[in-house]
């Protein structure tokens, strides 16, 4: 799926989004977010309905934003304060350890409170295309794992 608002992101009509797209899916799905979109799904997961939240089998989560930070970008509208309740699905974070929108402890505690397992993969920035991971087969593993398709790993 793809957001509307780019530029001035509103956490209300991400979250509509990303619904519609979990209910329109004609199978399970596997919930896959980077920075603000972890947030999103944060949100989304704590107002779902039950029937919306069955149809989840996980999240991979990589690099949450830590939309509470004095630092994060202005132009974001309703994603402060950051859920803080369980999530109702498996979930992995991906950390890294210099990554300019949540420090390495910020993250870890968003994991904690979601019951997610971390993954943290060293010093590599907000892990997107800056981060020279290329295809990142490690990440597809961890994909796989959430789509029931592989055995684990471990990056730390």
């Amino acid at each position: 799926m793809e957001q509307s608002d780019w530029e001035t992101p509103a956490c209300a009509n991400w979250v509509a989004t990303l619904d519609r797209a979990v209910l329109a899916a004609p199978r399970p799905v596997v919930l896959a977010a980077h920075s603000l979109g972890c947030a999103t799904i944060a949100h989304w997961a704590a107002q779902a309905t039950p029937a919306a939240l069955a149809r989840v089998r996980g999240a991979l989560l990589v690099a949450p934003s830590d939309v509470e930070a004095v630092s994060y970008p202005p132009g974001t509208i309703g994603f402060a304060p950051m859920p803080d309740a369980p999530l109702p699905f498996p979930s992995i974070v991906v950390v890294s350890t210099n990554d300019e929108y949540v420090t390495p402890e910020r993250a870890r505690e968003f994991a904690r409170r979601w019951g997610s397992r971390v993954v943290d993969i060293g010093a590599r920035g907000h892990i997107n295309s800056a981060s020279t991971l290329g295809d990142w087969p490690s990440g597809q593993r961890l994909l796989d794992e959430l789509l029931g398709g592989g055995q684990g790993v471990n990056e730390q």
